[in-house]
């Protein structure tokens, strides 16, 4: 028999040596050649001011390159019809692992999207109820709001041997509710708010927002279509002139020549206003919807968008529209209490996504709520669903703030999470300013020291010990906490909310007090924004900032977003005698080689595309002549490549004082913000950087009652203690501020509280305390009371 022998300790094996992700020379955006290693199969928390560098590296630099590094996997064919990302400006990227990307993007806000068609929730609960529901009604199909019922019938023709022509027939049974298609809404149109009946055509009828007088596909498709008399007076039309104009069927007609579909006016609106979610509108058209047109709940299908059939099958007296209303905590349960051996690996499945959403902390949504109306936490939180359970290992997490809009109770249940999918052996990258997140860290990475132009470097790398006592901004602010305020100010009114029973509120009565700060908190789904939304939000005089996204494309920058542009062009034009217009990048004034963009694109297929900087204006975006125009002795140009701070100082005095531009870079300048540069596109901005950009544009409203959701969203602790001194200054002005707010600082620093719970969803949804901070912190009644004590060391 062989004796075995002890083998001498080896080198380590080739394999085990890569341990670290190790970035060299990473310049995107404002970083400036930052080289670093981040340990794998650990926690790495990235910290730092707004706009100092955290999304460059993590996001555009590490997780952009390993998503491109796997699609360059995939055939020429399939790269072809997949997003194309240029490699990330950086010189050496090592260790790479696949990356999954959880960021705060909002879930898209399509009218039939919901957080049971996201999370594949729902497309299990269709196959559940096809096999087990009685009356059995048919497929998965039938029960889907998507998919609409089809019948046809007709000849077609067998190539099998002798061609034959054979009669048949076809159906498909959809879910889809026939009244509103799946949307559970209807709309009802006002028709005074689409045109002036008292004007033809050719006088310009419509007011509909971008329906300009000489456009072929809109105006003129009614004026010249041959259907409808352009000179006559709306209101003198014929019966039958009428119903062509209003509902007409889709027809082909002639405009100069040009062959376009005439459809009558009320289907037009339809497909190209009301059929997009109304949350994803531009503000303008928004408006005009909101004014033209009521939604009301569907009456056939009772807003549960599904047909009748769907409906009448049931499992155990349960219908999907039952269960997709239910809280997915209540769901969980009545999915245990099923027992059917011939579907049990998809109840096993179903079990583990519903109790997924509890354990993340949502148990608190139904399946059948609208994607558009989640908030920007609660998307990611919906994302990270379908990794909870992940059997996949030694793959990077990537995370954007993952606590936003997390009430302090939950930010220890999402720690939890974080730590169990490194302990799963994967390597976790989150981007964060709460402390008690980057406390859990293995490693820290502190990025600075400013942010925009003062950041892009690594100012300290280690430990959260080691950032605690090092001398870098957060270091220095880690620790900070807001104190109670010794006397609060003194209510001048109230705004009285009675009976307000939106989503999950149960009749609340409430009084909020007018001319201080007032914070509206509570865990997230307790009913806090349907109590200021649904009852405030709508009122004369108010002004509400909400967590929407800014869109923008990358010629939408500061300049262009605030307004500022338009007095600054205005300057310009009267300083030079000439037209507003040359002085805008995206109109007569633009570089004919880019078109304004100042960068020329060229689109490689299926490989990454390449700009270059246009050689006509080299980059300035504007002609030649229109530089030649000069204020206060600098060109267009040259004041939009100005940040901020010096642009207020430039527009404040001299040759180039105009007061319109200063107030606005006044309030730039108040939210923090005094380092952008006015020209620099939007699609740079940080998640922080555009929070406050949009506080600042709203600032400049008239109203008496600001309504702030969660602005401290991608704030740093550095910048919390500025935005408090701003909501101070606008209470002292005369105004008052209401701010829905989880942070426990904005809740120390209030003057008055009212905290709504006790729980999320149908356990939340009740006044569970009103009063001074102070008064909450002894009473400690609350889940937020405990939290605010331990935060101010009482």
């Amino acid at each position: 028999m062989a004796t075995r022998r002890d083998a001498v300790p080896s080198a380590p094996h080739a394999a085990d040596i890569h341990d670290v992700i190790r970035v060299h020379g990473a310049r995107v955006n404002n970083l400036r050649d930052v080289s670093i290693e981040i340990p794998k199969r650990r926690l790495t928390v990235f910290t730092g001011v707004s706009g100092s560098g955290k999304t460059s590296l993590v996001f555009n630099t590490i997780a952009a390159e390993s998503q491109r590094l796997i699609n360059e996997t995939y055939s020429a064919f399939v790269q072809g019809f997949m997003p194309t990302p240029a490699r990330p400006e950086v010189d050496v990227l090592d260790g790479l692992t696949t990356a999954i990307i959880v960021d705060q993007q909002k879930l898209g806000a399509d009218p039939r999207s919901t957080v049971g068609t996201a999370t594949d929730a729902n497309a299990m609960l269709r196959i559940l109820f096809s096999r087990l529901g009685k009356p059995h009604i048919g497929p998965p199909g039938a029960y889907a709001f998507n998919v609409p019922s089809v019948r046809a019938s007709g000849a077609i023709t067998v190539e099998r041997g002798a061609k034959k022509a054979v009669k048949a027939t076809f159906n498909r049974t959809g879910g889809m509710c026939t009244r509103c298609e799946g949307r559970g809404t209807v709309s009802d149109i006002d028709l005074t708010q689409l045109y002036d009946d008292s004007k033809s055509l050719a006088e310009g009828a419509f007011t509909i927002p971008g329906w300009k007088s000489d456009s072929f596909w809109t105006v003129r498709v009614y004026a010249e279509s041959g259907l409808l008399d352009p000179h006559k007076p709306i209101r003198e039309f014929t019966e039958k002139e009428t119903h062509d104009f209003l509902y007409r069927e889709p027809v082909k007609v002639k405009v100069e020549g040009v062959n376009l579909t005439y459809e009558g006016l009320i289907p037009k609106i339809q497909k190209s206003f009301l059929s997009k979610d109304k949350e994803a509108l531009q503000p303008h058209i928004r408006a005009f919807v909101e004014r033209a047109v009521t939604f009301t709940t569907c009456p056939e299908c009772d807003g549960t968008r599904l047909s009748e059939g769907a409906r009448s099958s049931k499992i155990k007296r349960i219908s999907i529209a039952d269960a997709c209303a239910m809280q997915t905590s209540d769901l969980a349960a009545w999915v245990r209490g099923l027992d059917e051996p011939s579907v049990a690996p998809l109840l096993t499945a179903l079990r583990q996504t519903l109790d997924s959403f509890v354990e993340i902390g949502l148990g608190y949504l139904a399946l059948d709520r609208p994607t558009g109306t989640l908030s920007g936490g609660e998307a990611q939180r919906v994302k990270m669903i379908r990794h909870l359970g992940s059997s996949l290992t030694d793959v990077t997490y990537v995370f954007d703030e993952p606590t936003a809009g997390l009430h302090p109770h939950d930010i220890q249940r999402m720690n939890r999470l974080l730590l169990r999918l490194r302990d799963k052996g994967n390597t976790v990258l989150v981007v964060e300013h709460k402390p008690e997140t980057i406390a859990i860290a293995d490693h820290v990475v502190d990025l600075g020291p400013g942010a925009g132009t003062a950041g892009g470097t690594v100012c300290f790398e280690g430990t959260v010990g080691g950032l605690r006592a090092g001398d870098t901004v957060t270091g220095r602010h880690f620790d900070d906490r807001a104190t109670l305020k010794d006397t609060p100010r003194k209510p001048t009114g109230a705004l009285e909310i009675r009976g307000a029973d939106a989503n999950n509120l149960r009749d609340v009565d409430v009084d909020i007090p007018l001319g201080v700060l007032t914070v509206i908190t509570g865990v997230a789904g307790s009913g806090k924004s349907s109590l200021i939304h649904g009852s405030v939000s709508g009122l004369d005089g108010v002004v509400s900032i909400d967590q929407g996204a800014i869109r923008g494309s990358r010629r939408s920058n500061p300049a262009t977003y605030t307004g500022l542009l338009d007095p600054i062009r205005k300057a310009f034009a009267k300083a030079n005698d000439v037209k507003p217009a040359l002085f805008s990048a995206n109109s007569e004034g633009a570089c004919p080689g880019c078109n304004g963009v100042g960068v020329v694109y060229t689109d490689l297929a299926m490989m990454a595309g390449v700009a270059t900087v246009c050689e006509e204006c080299e980059g300035k975006r504007f002609l030649a002549s229109v530089l030649e125009y000069r204020l206060g002795g600098r060109d267009i140009s040259e004041v939009l490549a100005m940040p901020v701070t010096e642009a207020e100082e430039f527009f404040g005095s001299g040759e180039a004082h105009t007061p319109a531009a200063h107030r606005i870079l006044d309030r730039l300048a108040d939210v923090g913000l005094g380092y952008l540069s006015l020209g620099q596109p939007l699609t740079t901005l940080s998640g922080g950087e555009r929070q406050r950009l949009k506080l600042a544009t709203h600032m400049g409203e008239k109203g008496g009652v600001y309504v702030l959701d969660e602005p401290t969203t991608g704030l740093h602790l550095a910048d919390i203690e500025q935005l408090l001194g701003l909501l101070d200054r606008l209470v002292d002005s005369g105004k008052s501020v209401i701010v829905i707010e989880h942070h426990q600082a904005v809740m120390a620093h209030a003057d008055w509280i009212v905290d709504l719970g006790p729980g999320a969803g149908h356990d939340g949804g009740r006044l569970v305390f009103e009063g001074t901070p102070d008064a909450l912190v002894a009473d400690r009644s609350t889940l937020t009371g405990e939290h605010l004590a331990a935060y101010v060391g009482a």
